[in-house]
């Protein structure tokens, strides 16, 4: 739900159907889809990303790139999903001058 400034949402699955939506907010669409294929998540999420087969190409490729470079370095690999949602939360704090 929204109301202004104010994103909410209730249970789990909601909170990164939020997440996803803040995602595409803040850095477009396409990195949204990318992050929901990174996470697998496909239950009945806001964009058609969450499997190889229905995303775009241009975002299974960007998605492929991202986990090929963040499993440079083996800790990233275990920490990619956090990464990306601690990248997420940092920029709508500093959009909304938190």
């Amino acid at each position: 739900m929204r109301s202004g400034k104010i994103l909410t949402a209730a249970g789990v699955s909601a909170g990164i159907d939020l997440a996803l939506f803040v995602l595409a907010e803040i850095c477009g669409r396409e990195r949204a889809e990318m992050t929901q294929l990174i996470l697998e998540y496909d239950p009945q999420p806001p964009f058609e990303a969450g499997h190889p087969r229905k995303a775009a190409a241009t975002v299974v490729n960007a998605a492929r790139a991202e986990m090929q470079h963040r499993a440079r370095n083996r800790r990233n690999a275990v920490s990619v999903p956090v990464f990306l949602w601690r990248h997420a939360i940092g920029k709508v704090r500093r959009r909304l001058g938190s």
